[in-house]
Parts: C-alpha cells; sequence; structure tokens
C-alpha cells in the first residue's frame, strides 16, 4: 500500500469519528489548537525560518516570500482564526428544506460533510491551519499539501495541530500532511472513493493541473483577475478610492484589482488623478494607447493582449478606456477570470445593467473588490473562492464545506 493511500484510508477512519463528534467536541478541539499553535510559535517561526532563507536564496519575489512568512503575530492570528470558528455555528445537520409528503413520508434535506477533503495550495503557511479548522468544524478530515517552499512550516504546524486534537479526544489523523513530491499529489489526484473532494488553492498553473488531471471531484477555487470599471456617472473621487484600495490595499491576494476600465467621457479627468496616484503607490500601470498617451510622468508602459488576462499579485495593473458601458462588459467577458469585477456609477439603470450582464462569482457596485472574502461577508473563515458555478460559487464558508443527504421517515408506506 502506497503511502498516499495509506494516508486517505486513515483520514477515511478518522471522518467517521469526526462526522459524529458534537458541535461541543469539535470547538474543544479548535481551542485546544488555537492554544497549542501560541504554545507552539517560537518553534513555528523558527521552521518558517528555514523557508523563508531558502526562499530568499532561491531569489523568490519579495511579495511571495511575504506571504511565506510567519511571525509571532501571524501565527497569533491563525490562532484567533481558529477560535473564531469555534465560535460560528455548526453547518451539519442543519436542515435545508424538510416537508411532509401526501403520503404521510416525513422528508429532510439535511447537510452532512464530505468525509474527505484534500487541499492543495501554495505559498502561505497560514492556510495549513485555516483549512483544517475549517475541514474539522464542517465535520470533515483533511489531506494537506501544502509547497515545497514552505515544507517545513507546514510540517511543523501539522505536528502541532495533530497533538492538539488527539489530547482534545480527536483522531489526529482528522489532520494529515502530504509530502510535496510530484508522484504523491499526483496520486492524491486519482485516490477516488478515498478522498471525497479536492481543493486547489493558487496560481493558474496549479489549479488547471488539479482540473486536468484529478479524478476526484474538484471544486475550482479563483483566480482573480478583478475588474474596477469606472463608468461615465461615477463619482470620480470616490471612484480613486476605490480603485487605490483594490489595488494597493494587498496586492498579492486574489480579490485585489487587476484591471482598470475607464468610460471615454470621463477618462481624460479621471486618467489624470488616477495615474500620479497609482504611480505614487508604486504601480506599475499596462495601458492602451489611450492610457499610455494620458500617462505623461506616470509609470504607465504600453499593454500587450496578455496584460489584461493577468492576474499580476503584484504592484501591476492593465488599464484601457472603453467608449461604453456595454464595451466595458464586453472586455469583462473576454478576459474576467469570473472572480470579482466592480463598477463605479451614480446611475441605477447602468449599476443595474452591469450586474445583470457580468457573470463573475461576486459583482461589486461602488465598492472595493477586496471585500469578497468569507470574513467580509460575514461568514467567517473561508477555505477559498469558487470561480466555478458547480456546488458552490464565490467565498466558500463552513456550509459550502458540506453536502446533503435526505432522510426519510414513513410509517409503513409501500409504493404503489
Amino acid at each position: 500500500m502506497s503511502e498516499i493511500i495509506e494516508l486517505a484510508r486513515r483520514a477515511r477512519v478518522a471522518s467517521y469519528a469526526l462526522a459524529e463528534a458534537s458541535r461541543a467536541a469539535k470547538d474543544a478541539a479548535l481551542h485546544a489548537m488555537a492554544a497549542a499553535l501560541r504554545a507552539n510559535t517560537d518553534a513555528i517561526v523558527a521552521a518558517n525560518a528555514k523557508d523563508v532563507a531558502a526562499a530568499r536564496e532561491a531569489g523568490t519575489p519579495e511579495s511571495t516570500v511575504d506571504r511565506l512568512a510567519l511571525d509571532p503575530a501571524r501565527v497569533d492570528a491563525m490562532a484567533a482564526g481558529l477560535e473564531q470558528l469555534a465560535g460560528l455555528n455548526d453547518p451539519v445537520g442543519e436542515v435545508v428544506r424538510g416537508y411532509t409528503l401526501p403520503n404521510g413520508l416525513e422528508l429532510r434535506q439535511v447537510r452532512v460533510p464530505f468525509g474527505v477533503v484534500g487541499i492543495i495550495y501554495e505559498a502561505r503557511p497560514n492556510v495549513t491551519a485555516d483549512a483544517a479548522g475549517i475541514c474539522l468544524k464542517s465535520g470533515n478530515a483533511v489531506l494537506l499539501r501544502g509547497s515545497s517552499s514552505a515544507a517545513a512550516s507546514n510540517s511543523a504546524i501539522i505536528a502541532v495541530l495533530r497533538d492538539a486534537a488527539e489530547t482534545s479526544g480527536l483522531p489526529a489523523d482528522v489532520v494529515q500532511g502530504v509530502p510535496t513530491d510530484r508522484a504523491a499529489v499526483k496520486e492524491l489526484m486519482q485516490a477516488r472513493g478515498l478522498v471525497d473532494v479536492l481543493i486547489p488553492r493558487g496560481g493558474a498553473g496549479l489549479i488547471q493541473t488539479v482540473v486536468s488531471e484529478s479524478t476526484v471531484p474538484v471544486i475550482e477555487t479563483g483566480v482573480g483577475n478583478c475588474h474596477v470599471y469606472i463608468d461615465a456617472d461615477a463619482d470620480l473621487e470616490l471612484g480613486l478610492e476605490i480603485l487605490l484600495n483594490s489595488k494597493i490595499q494587498r496586492p498579492s491576494v486574489c480579490n485585489a484589482a487587476e484591471s482598470l476600465l475607464v468610460h471615454a467621457a470621463v477618462a481624460d479627468e479621471f486618467l489624470a488623478r488616477a495615474l500620479p496616484a497609482l504611480a505614487q503607490a508604486g504601480v506599475t500601470v499596462h495601458g492602451d494607447p489611450k492610457v499610455v498617451a494620458a500617462g505623461n510622468d506616470s509609470a504607465v508602459v504600453a499593454a500587450d493582449e496578455d496584460d489584461f488576462g493577468t492576474e499580476y499579485n503584484s504592484l501591476d495593473l492593465s488599464a484601457a478606456v472603453v467608449d461604453s458601458l456595454e464595451a466595458a462588459v464586453q472586455h469583462i467577458r473576454r478576459y474576467s477570470s469570473g472572480h470579482t469585477d466592480a463598477i463605479v456609477t451614480r446611475s441605477q439603470s447602468a449599476a443595474r445593467r452591469f450586474t445583470q450582464a457580468v457573470d463573475s462569482a461576486a459583482v461589486v457596485v461602488n465598492a472595493s473588490t477586496r471585500f469578497t472574502d468569507g470574513g467580509e461577508y460575514g461568514f467567517g473563515a473561508e477555505i477559498g473562492i469558487s470561480t466555478q458555478k458547480l456546488h458552490a460559487r464565490g467565498p466558500m464558508g463552513l456550509p459550502e464545506m458540506t453536502s446533503t443527504k435526505y432522510i426519510v421517515t414513513g410509517e409503513g408506506q409501500l409504493r404503489t
């Protein structure tokens, strides 16, 4: 039996115990995990320092190193996230719908765990604790495959979480790490029947590989080529504030804006404000000819076709001037990844048209794209942002980490 199959079998056994655990037992485990993370902060930070040093030695961009790095404050935030999860409602057992049929049968559709969830993710070791906590609260055993760049960090975190789970009375195997070599990952993607669902979190290449090569069902999480469209009827000062927040508040995440569209009627005035402000914030704008012409001394370079479809995750932004709202919609339909797209406008009809015509997981009116997040939506923690249309779409909180089953109760009814 291969190592991956053995891990999956152990996860399956652990999932049975976890599915029957009470909310109190799961919440106690989450609090124990949080306390253990804080108690082992020094060891976790020391392990992370090895990953960070190796990343810098390999020439990894600092934006990626920042996502990899842990310090005591970030470890404490991981622990706080687990405590927040403990305070959320348990989705398991929730009745989605229920009624009595004409023949007297009582029908209830209730939420149940998936069982065993595999998560394949890149760079950010805080995902290890987040994912483990979300899966535990929703009743799922989890197989965590982080990137090799965070191997030491993830190993240290998983060891702490496993010990805490066992100490609190749950099987340690509700949380397991998966080796980072490609053969192990491929075997995980082929473990249909032992692993119920895979969730990839990372760049387009990772997600596409998992979607293409997996025989285990996949929930596709979001590459974020997010747009901000400044309409002809926009409040331009508000538009600038929304653009800057969407782009620079945290440029390395999937809900950061990657593309700016400006209606031609306000392009001269808006770009005269926006381009210097973006340059001052360190943003390089990859613009179409009209944006380049408006650039003057600002940091504007000519965009090519690929720029408009790029998720930069950096202080880069594609930009174009469009002749109409419909042209903006067509541009978004062509280049958007279906994550989050925003319009800034004072026109109710323009807002209605935009929200109707743009088919993304989140369509935002007069607010930052950065709000597409489980915590900001009031869901608590999230496992990722789904950009597909089956099972879940948008931020995936605890309910989205469950399936359902039907419970049918009768008094001897027979079908005729």
